[in-house]
């Protein structure tokens, strides 16, 4: 009877990833980075020094947009919830100028000096009041839609407000920024993810904004101003120290001109 010997295959660790692959493989199947890198040597020889990873590949800053910047959009968003609450629970049904009833005039107090004449001045009073109020009134089929209605357009409207929240942090937590001493790269996108670079000479004109609300928190935006084509203003979105990002760029993108003897005419 033979005795067939089964060898698993050698594997490794992804120095990226953690995923578990083949021992002589040249790229994770799982992230797609190349083994053979020198990002890869870096991290293969001390994963822990993230430090030192970073100065061989040259990046100056990474960053992304923070949670800070949607301060505005949730005090809005808190406005727009207490609204949505005060429609959910408040019944407008039972408010005294949509009932029907036959006192629709508010009552009249005169004096004795002015009770003969003012019988028939009352009375057009009256008359107007009653008007202006059945124009009002509603039914009770007309005032069951408006309870049912008046919840309905609570809920949706909080769930609107709590979507574009939600859809605003996702953004906000799927943008990734990095500066290199070459170039800007930066990645957006949950499903549909994408990966954009900008050559450092290309940089012509750069701009920071802050807002008191931005220097409250400690925020800020930077736009720069480039000669490509697909992107000629681009804008670091409400991130954490500005100002050196405002600085590291700069810096880069004189020392990428001297590098690629690049000349801006303006």
């Amino acid at each position: 009877m033979e005795i067939i010997t089964y060898n698993p295959p050698q594997t490794k660790q992804c120095p990226f990833c953690a995923e578990t692959i083949q021992a002589l493989a040249v790229k994770c199947r799982f992230c797609n980075e190349f083994l053979n890198s020198n990002k890869a040597r870096a991290l293969q020889a001390d994963p822990q020094q993230d430090n030192a990873e970073k100065a061989a590949d040259g990046i100056l800053f990474v960053a992304r947009p923070s949670f800070l910047a949607m301060t505005g959009s949730v005090i809005r968003g808190l406005l727009f919830l207490a609204l949505a609450a005060f429609l959910i629970v408040y019944p407008l049904e039972d408010l005294s100028i949509l009932q029907q009833s036959e006192t629709l005039a508010p009552e009249i107090v005169t004096s004795p000096e002015t009770d003969a004449a003012a019988p028939a001045q009352d009375s057009i009073i009256a008359e107007t009041t009653a008007k202006a109020y059945s124009k009002l009134a509603l039914n009770e089929q007309q005032l069951a839609l408006l309870q049912r209605y008046r919840i309905i357009a609570g809920i949706g409207l909080a769930a609107l407000v709590i979507l574009m929240l939600l859809t605003k942090m996702t953004r906000l937590k799927t943008t990734f920024y990095e500066v290199s001493t070459d170039r800007i790269e930066w990645s957006r996108g949950l499903l549909d993810r994408k990966v954009d670079n900008l050559d450092m000479f290309r940089i012509i004109d750069l701009k920071m904004r802050r807002s008191l609300l931005d220097c409250i928190v400690g925020i800020g935006t930077v736009t720069i101003i480039t000669t490509d084509k697909t992107d000629p203003e681009f804008t670091f979105e409400k991130i954490r120290n500005p100002r050196r990002l405002y600085d590291v760029i700069k810096k880069a993108s004189l020392e990428a001109d001297r590098r690629s003897n690049a000349f801006h005419i303006e």
